[in-house]
């Protein structure tokens, strides 16, 4: 049995790291897409302003050139401070006419910043499909790309469908164009990797979810996940023969589609994790070889500047030679001179001696008096100086108290060398949710009123979770947090270049994770308010937190 298991787990790896068929008989072969360039490329859609619409608003969707027999609409209505999306799609081709890469289709939406949220995948049924999804957005585009599987990240340039700018039922809504970064088709496929049949075998009764776990894992593997990201990679892997295991046996649908899925998550999340690696070594490559290549300059400019420094010596010391012979000369010839005019210049020097004696004395005793003046002068300016940077440390302690008071008012707030710190702990997040309960963008609110009338400050936005779930987990976790609060403050007028998110995951408790009341405790959000106005200049805190 034991052998059997470790066959059917070869074969599926094979079928995702090789170019091999699974199974046996005969398929067609596929042509390789091109492989493109690493980098994203750009794209702009409208994206409609709900927040003022009254009611529900529906919109339709456009063809893209890659689709022209596609269409769709959806109906978009606030709902406890998010938007429920409905959307319904007809025309729609298999996902692999674009290349066997692409095993399915994503719902997507686009804020005007150009930050993407995926909103789940589009189930294809005869060609049709139905997505139910909400956001926490209130301004966004919608748009539907062809994908390798459904857990991706960021959307690929396939795009079939977007949102049309026109509105039905919209009262106040408004168009914005958002401009938004998509995957090139060459960052899921490979070169040295075909995928001719790899990933769909002879049988076509393969679920959907199995076939974007095969693709899934093989995408991590030529992003080099392997290398980058071995722990996650290799969970997907063992996940990934989990799921062949499963459907061998035939064993219930939803065992099967959940294992799978699982296997496409953790190998999209090591595809993610190998992705940042791989640049961040590259990046310290290049600058490696630009320092080399900088200090090979310095050395041959070194050299240039020293041949130079030795010709010009040499010049110089002919020149003066020269000089010194020809003063030989002409002081043989002034000797003669010197010697019938010393005794009257003997004479006019000692006139002259005395003139600047007395021209001395006035000197000295004119200097000695500005320097008195100097002083003086010196000293009240020193005491101005001094009332004026006692004046201001005052102001700025009048306004830090002003500033703690006011922030204690919404939220319990501390004053520390870092900055004013407000803890956001009070029923800001439920468990393995980044999204602010009412309560919480209520203090939000608030708080960002207090900022704006204080220009100036900067603000560092600090996530924090409980222990519960994976290190992983927990620091995704706490960047959503720290970034869902940012977002927030950024839509009530907050200036988003004063604030900076972080997250530390469980790292950073104030509470026992043991309890239910310390786990709540420390899901929290910290913002620490620093800046010139108020004693902590920005530049000085990052020093301390450095230390």
């Amino acid at each position: 049995m034991k052998l059997f298991a470790a066959s059917i787990g070869a074969t599926a790896l094979l079928a995702i790291c090789s170019a091999s068929a699974m199974g046996s008989g005969q398929t067609q072969a596929a042509p390789v897409p091109a492989a493109g360039p690493s980098n994203g490329v750009f794209r702009t859609t409208t994206a409609v302003n709900y927040r003022r619409a009254r009611g529900s608003v529906k919109i339709h969707f456009q063809t893209t050139e890659l689709l022209q027999g596609a269409s769709g609409e959806a109906k978009i209505q606030s709902k406890n401070n998010r938007m429920e999306i409905g959307a319904r799609f007809a025309g729609l081709e298999d996902a692999t006419k674009f290349g066997l890469e692409y095993l399915t289709y994503v719902f997507w939406a686009i804020s005007p910043q150009g930050r993407a949220e995926n909103l789940g995948e589009v189930v294809l049924k005869k060609g049709e499909a139905i997505v139910k999804a909400d956001t926490e957005m209130q301004t966004f585009g919608l748009i539907v790309t062809a994908e390798p599987y459904f857990a991706v990240t960021q959307p690929g340039n396939v795009v079939v469908l977007e949102n049309d700018s026109a509105t039905e039922s919209a009262g106040k809504a408004e168009n914005i164009d958002a401009s938004y970064e998509l995957l090139s088709r060459g960052a899921y496929s490979s070169s040295n990797t075909k995928i001719e049949n790899a990933i769909f075998g002879v049988d076509r009764k393969t679920p959907l979810e199995l076939f974007e776990a095969r693709n899934a894992v093989r995408i991590a593997n030529n992003a080099g996940a392997e290398k980058y990201a071995l722990t996650a990679w290799t969970k997907a892997q063992q996940q990934l023969l989990a799921a062949e295991e499963t459907y061998r046996q035939k064993r219930n649908r939803k065992v099967i589609d959940s294992t799978a899925k699982d296997a496409t998550e953790t190998a999209e999340e090591s595809r993610v994790m190998a992705v940042k690696q791989k640049a961040e070594e590259d990046a310290h490559a290049q600058i490696a070889a630009e320092r080399e290549a900088a200090e090979e300059r310095e050395a041959r400019a070194r050299a240039d500047a020293e041949a130079e420094e030795r010709q010009r010596q040499e010049a110089e010391q002919a020149r003066i030679q020269a000089e010194q012979a020809k003063a030989e000369a002409e002081g043989m010839k002034q000797e003669a001179e010197q010697a019938a005019q010393e005794a009257l210049r003997q004479g006019q020097e000692a006139d002259a001696a005395r003139q600047a004696a007395l021209t001395q004395q006035l000197a000295a005793e004119t200097k000695a008096q500005e320097a008195e003046q100097a002083k003086a002068a010196a000293e009240a300016e020193a005491e101005k100086a001094r009332q004026a940077a006692a004046q201001a440390e005052t102001e700025k302690a009048q306004l830090r108290g002003q500033l703690l008071a006011q922030l204690n008012a919404v939220s319990q707030t501390r004053d520390s060398a870092r900055g004013l710190i407000v803890n956001m702990s009070d029923v800001l997040f439920d468990s393995a949710s980044y999204t602010p309960q009412p309560g919480a963008r209520e203090k939000l609110a608030k708080i960002s009123g207090i900022l704006l009338a204080h220009p100036g400050l900067a603000l560092q936005i600090e996530g924090h979770t409980d222990s519960v779930g994976s290190d992983e987990f927990n620091q995704q976790l706490s960047e959503q947090r720290a970034s869902s609060v940012r977002d927030f403050l950024a839509e009530q007028g907050v200036p988003a270049s004063s604030m900076t998110a972080r997250g530390f995951g469980k790292t950073q408790p104030v509470a026992s994770n043991d309890t239910q009341e310390g786990r709540r405790r420390n899901r929290r959000v910290e913002l620490v308010v620093n800046g010139d106005a108020i004693g902590n200049p920005t530049t000085a805190n990052a020093a301390n937190r450095a230390n």
